[in-house]
């Protein structure tokens, strides 16, 4: 319900940023986004690699396993990329400029993370060392990023470190799904007698 809501939320304050902007002549057409195929393509990807990878669950698990991560996978990336760009946003819109940031950005940030939580509820979900390494690639790309402006990726150079940066939040995600290796036994192995050997006597009434 809190999800719902949150998405609400986020719609009718995007509605009102939106409008806003056409009405002080600020905005004439939604720019268009290079990255959404990207994103669509990984999102098919990711929902199809954990109902292979969870076959040994039942469809009831897989199905909802495969839903979470597909959500979950793209707020991996957008919800520190949403930290780092809302301060670098500034919406010319009166009277109050920074009313819009929040506008737009405290709804979705609360979309981000009601989608995030999902994962919790999903029992195949492990945190990882693959996970930690995979974020940490991300986060590295992100600085790297930085070191460009953080441009929107209209050329090559921030095309390159937005798709990368995406497909290892991508990557992250699939990681918390991925069967952990059954872990070996360290018992001792039982002491086989040798053959001829005696065996102790086994007396009637007594444990031996």
């Amino acid at each position: 319900m809190a999800w719902l809501l949150a998405i609400m939320a986020f719609l009718a304050c995007a509605a009102q940023y939106v409008r806003a902007m056409r009405q002080h002549h600020l905005l004439h057409s939604l720019p268009p986004h290079p990255i959404t195929p990207v994103t669509g393509a990984c999102t098919v990807v990711i929902f199809v690699t954990i109902l292979i990878v969870a076959r040994s669950h039942g469809w009831p698990v897989r199905l909802a396993s495969a839903a979470v991560g597909a959500m979950a996978a793209p707020m991996v990336f957008e919800f520190p990329f949403d930290l780092i760009v809302m301060a670098r946003t500034y919406p010319p819109i009166p009277p109050d400029p920074a009313m819009y940031r929040v506008l737009f950005f405290a709804p979705l940030f609360l979309v981000e993370f009601a989608t995030l939580s999902f994962l919790t509820f999903a029992p195949m979900v492990r945190l990882t060392r693959a996970t930690v390494f995979s974020f940490a690639l991300m986060l590295a790309v992100f600085a790297a990023w930085a070191l460009s402006g953080f441009a929107f990726p209209a050329t090559p150079g921030p095309f390159a470190f937005n798709v990368l940066s995406k497909i290892l939040a991508f990557t992250t995600a699939l990681t918390l799904f991925l069967p952990q290796p059954s872990e070996a036994s360290t018992s001792p192995p039982a002491a086989v007698p040798e053959p001829g050997a005696s065996q102790p006597a086994q007396l009637p009434g007594r444990i031996a």
